[in-house]
């Protein structure tokens, strides 16, 4: 079959293209209840177009989907987001964000797959929603560092008391940042890396 003209299949944008000196890709997801800020965490940081795969909110989750703190939020991550950001000329990170909505949450176990490690999204409203997060983390044997979102109208408290609050082993990182902005996702990131760093060179990351 000759293929010309508008029926020639386009290949990807020059942007979207791996970069040739990479040699490593690792696989990083970004998880958290409904509203901490996953979706806007993979698009502020992503040097691709990320793909998401929000769908409207309806009348029909209501009383089923928690919206808590985020009343003017309209749709909702129903399977992932994706995106990939360069680390170093060599390293590649892929980012997978996951649905918060609960009755989604069965995709996760899929996503957890092959992740090296994960970014814990957490909202000071709502702490109580991290725990079966970072459980799930905990079974699957997923190392992972926890970033607490600022929202404009959530409390703020020292990180010590957030680890206490979370009881939170004192050898995982927990750090503040704004997903809106791209520096302070991407220093959540590297956070996550130094971390796996630490935990491959102790003989705790296999």
């Amino acid at each position: 079959m000759d293929f010309k003209g508008s029926d020639t299949i386009a290949g990807p944008r020059a942007e979207d293209q791996l970069p040739h000196t990479a040699q490593a890709a690792v696989k990083i997801v970004i998880v958290g209840g409904f509203g901490v800020g996953k979706t806007t965490m993979v698009g502020s940081v992503s040097e691709i177009k990320p793909l998401t795969t929000e769908e409207t909110m309806t009348q029909a989750g209501i009383g089923v989907d928690d919206n808590f703190g985020s009343a003017s939020k309209t749709a909702t991550t129903v399977a992932m987001d994706f995106g990939r950001i360069k680390i170093t000329d060599q390293l590649v990170l892929y980012l997978f964000g996951t649905p918060g909505q609960e009755r989604f949450w069965f995709l996760w176990n899929g996503l957890f797959e092959g992740a090296l490690g994960a970014v814990v999204l957490v909202d000071t409203r709502r702490l109580e929603v991290s725990f079966d997060v970072m459980g799930r983390l905990e079974e699957r044997g997923v190392p992972f560092v926890v970033a607490v979102n600022s929202f404009p109208d959530g409390p703020r408290y020292p990180i010590a008391d957030l680890r206490s609050a979370l009881d939170l082993a004192e050898h995982i990182p927990i750090v503040e940042c704004d997903v809106r902005r791209r520096a302070s996702s991407r220093d959540v990131l590297m956070t996550l890396m130094r971390f796996l760093h630490s935990l491959a060179m102790t003989g705790s990351l296999t």
